[in-house]
């Protein structure tokens, strides 16, 4: 799959899905200090699912209507302990492979996904 990792996404989280043979470009690396309006345009021009522990791309895609076809993966989950928090990521990711064109909520015990608008 093709991620968009956000800038507050666990650098051990991307080197873990690099390792898994995903195709993930992280913010952090390529367009540090960005906007939120700016990675969401990013991630829908290379068609990428973003990953972010940031409520506000919900904000963004339902109540401001930027386009998010792409797909966003939100994780509300306890931070993981440091040592297994790649894996821990990684494990819930591939749990699942229709993460593209939902924004989807990982919480504790549950995955919530919602259809986006075309």
């Amino acid at each position: 799959m093709r991620f968009l990792a956000d800038e507050n996404f666990p650098g051990e989280a991307v080197t873990a899905l690099r390792s898994a043979g995903h195709d993930i470009l992280w913010v952090s690396e390529t367009a540090s200090g960005a906007s939120d309006a700016r990675v969401l345009e990013m991630a829908v021009a290379q068609a990428r699912i973003l990953l972010t522990f940031d409520k506000d791309f919900g904000e963004l895609a339902w109540r401001k209507g930027h386009s998010a076809c792409c797909g966003i993966i939100l994780f509300r989950l306890p931070t993981p302990p440091a040592q297994s928090i790649g894996a821990t990521l990684l494990a819930r990711i591939e749990e699942r492979g229709d993460w593209e064109s939902h924004f989807s909520v990982i919480e504790p015990g549950r995955v919530r996904m919602r259809a986006m608008r075309a």
